[in-house]
């Protein structure tokens, strides 16, 4: 099968989405199956392909690190038309989306969309407050249009998202509820060197005896990192040796930065910043757990990350969190500032609970890898491909091409 994937974010760029995108592609490839991307390229005017990605020209919009492409350009265009396509699969509403949209429309190919991002979450950065209300009926209009007239199947990375379309959407089609697989072997402990870990301790200023709560993603606001710094000095008191590393950037690294020093925790708290995509597993070996307190995640990769790391995942009780840790289990989900603190003494205090976490915490994010995603994304093309109405699509598809390549003669 010829597979295109359409994302607006795909590394060296790094969160949830890139990563998802670049895990999928690898994995259809595992099986034999030609797979193509096309992302937006970091450069305004310049177009770039290699090892079957196309980056196309794209600018800063304003919001977080995401750029705009053009809506239909013609270049990428005569590329693309080139790989013969059998399915697009969407990873992206806007932007290089819409272009894929206009793609599918224009060829006769059946298109597949993931939606990854509960755009309610993230209208602030846009509105900074003002006019909410009005804000979230147009994403609710702009999502059901997007994801639900201009497609023909629909995956969503879990059942709280599903619920959004069924129960709030109202939406009738199929919502399939796949959850965006990664590679849980670059994460596993006996993958990461000693030395390596050791090395980047030293740097950090982390001691043999120090307590080590990290965080890892955008720091941004929807992702409350202000709850996790509010709360730290309380930790600090019952976890005298407890430190916290912030890992990632975002555009509320100076008010969060701030917020530390106004709570005098500048010897405590670290911010790291953004690090290499390689480095990742590195940080999540050095930490004794992890921490999140974000509401706003379709899935929460991090977690699972951390988790494939053997480390005891401290989460804010969410949906997108429950389809993963089983509490007591294999992590702790927490509904308050008291519970939070009290999970975090738990693991600190009593080593036996902890060791039985980590050992479960693996066993579970092993259910997320790249290869189990990959092969319930593989049904849902085949299913579309098996449908009456795309077999007459890809009919058509097949005769305009013939007829092309022929010059356009009978």
């Amino acid at each position: 099968m010829r597979i295109g994937l359409f994302t607006d974010t795909y590394p060296p760029f790094i969160n949830g989405v890139s990563t998802s995108v670049l895990m999928l592609k690898q994995e259809l490839e595992k099986m034999g199956h030609e797979v193509y991307v096309v992302t937006v390229n970091n450069e305004a005017f310049s177009y770039k392909k290699e090892d079957n990605v196309l980056r196309i020209p794209g600018v800063p919009i304003g919001i977080m690190d995401f750029r705009q492409s053009g809506i239909y350009p013609l270049r990428a265009l005569k590329i693309i038309k080139k790989w013969k396509l059998d399915v697009i699969h969407t990873h992206t509403e806007f932007s290089i989306g819409a272009f894929a949209r206009l793609i599918s429309k224009q060829y006769n190919i059946p298109l597949v969309h993931t939606y990854h991002t509960m755009y309610e979450e993230y209208i602030y950065y846009i509105t900074k407050g003002y006019f909410d209300s009005a804000s979230k009926k147009l994403v609710e209009y702009l999502t059901l249009f997007l994801c639900d007239k201009t497609i023909d199947e629909l995956i969503v990375p879990t059942k709280k998202t599903k619920d959004l379309f069924k129960e709030k959407y109202k939406v009738k089609r199929d919502v399939h509820v796949i959850p965006s697989g990664i590679d849980v072997t670059r994460f596993y402990k006996e993958n990461v060197k000693d030395s390596e870990i050791k090395e980047l301790k030293e740097e950090l200023g982390i001691k043999p005896r120090d307590f080590t709560i990290l965080y890892v993603g955008r720091v941004a606001k929807e992702k409350n990192i202000e709850f996790l710094i509010e709360n730290f000095k309380a930790v600090s008191k019952k976890i005298p040796r407890a430190k916290m590393y912030i890992v990632g950037d975002g555009p509320d690294m100076k008010d969060l930065i701030e917020l530390t020093s106004h709570n005098k925790l500048d010897n405590k708290i670290v911010f790291v910043g953004k690090v290499p995509w390689d480095d990742v597993p590195k940080y999540y070996s050095l930490c004794d757990s992890f921490v999140t307190a974000s509401t706003s995640e379709t899935q929460g990769l991090t977690v699972i990350e951390a988790m494939a790391a053997s480390k005891p995942v401290v989460a804010i009780k969410d949906e997108s969190f429950e389809l993963v840790i089983e509490s007591g289990k294999d992590g702790i989900l927490f509904e308050n500032e008291e519970e939070y603190k009290e999970a975090l003494f738990k693991l600190y205090k009593d080593k036996e609970f902890c060791n039985s976490i980590k050992q479960n915490a693996r066993k579970k994010a092993n259910l997320y890898s790249a290869e189990v995603y990959a092969k319930s994304v593989l049904e849902i093309y085949e299913k579309l491909m098996n449908k009456d109405t795309n077999i007459i699509k890809k009919t058509i598809h097949n005769v305009k091409h013939v007829f092309e390549k022929s010059g356009g003669k009978k």
